[in-house]
């Protein structure tokens, strides 16, 4: 594992306590920085959290939710100090559909945490980075925000959203000393294809070249390099992680 050097910042990674959140968790630590975990799973992150060593700590957080977000980062500076990165990775597949049978409810739900979500955390974190002159932003997005999945309309369209949100508060913030990127990861064998049916697993295999899944690890090891100050003129970009599927 290549070193990348994280000492003295302050992260906070959401959707941490599993799956690619908790890659770049392990990542970080690993790097020297000190992580402030957000899951909604109050369960799932005290498991995690107890499994894991250095400088780590939690917050019950859900990022859909104005309050609960207000609230997870006034805790963080509490325990942090300061808060040097950012990694928006929260996030649900939602249901496998028509996009003419997909159910109104479902689609709000997976737009109010995937991209509603991002838009929330970023707006409350992103003035405490301004006063420092100093951040670095990363949001999980997905190859299926730049091709749109069948079967997929609200993750799909989520995830493009992402993509935009990226560029524009990339743009925003582009002399302040911060960095506004996203990764667009292929799929990843996590807890999110439990909401997938094995039809819809299976044609997005078919769609990577390399013929499989990309690994948690490949995803985090990008991720923290973007985290890093040897990130220096990128912003506002996408970063394709896909194994050959994407083509720009």
């Amino acid at each position: 594992m290549n070193q990348i050097d994280l000492n003295q910042r302050a992260a906070i990674v959401t959707g941490g306590a599993q799956g690619i959140g908790l890659a770049i968790v392990k990542r970080m630590l690993a790097s020297g920085a000190s992580v402030r975990i957000w899951d909604r799973d109050q369960k799932l992150l005290q498991q995690t959290l107890s499994g894991l060593s250095g400088a780590v700590s939690g917050d019950a957080v859900d990022v859909s939710d104005e309050q609960s977000v207000a609230q997870g980062t006034a805790a963080a500076l509490a325990a942090l100090g300061k808060i040097d990165i950012l990694v928006n990775n929260a996030g649900i597949a939602g249901a496998n559909a028509p996009t003419v049978d997909y159910p109104v409810d479902e689609w709000e739900r997976v737009i109010g945490i995937n991209l509603t979500g991002q838009f929330l955390v970023c707006r409350a974190v992103a003035p405490h980075m301004i006063k420092q002159k100093y951040g670095r932003i990363v949001n999980i997005a997905s190859v299926a925000g730049k091709e749109g999945n069948p079967n997929a309309v609200a993750y799909s369209a989520s995830k493009a959203g992402v993509i935009s949100l990226t560029k524009s508060l990339g743009k925003e913030l582009a002399t302040s000393g911060i960095s506004v990127n996203c990764i667009t990861p292929a799929a990843a064998k996590t807890a999110i294809f439990d909401q997938m049916t094995e039809q819809h697993i299976n044609y997005m295999l078919s769609k990577i070249p390399m013929g499989r899944f990309v690994q948690v690890e490949e995803i985090a090891a990008l991720a923290c390099w973007l985290a890093s100050e040897d990130c220096s003129f990128s912003t506002a970009a996408v970063f394709d992680i896909t194994g050959g599927r994407a083509t720009y």
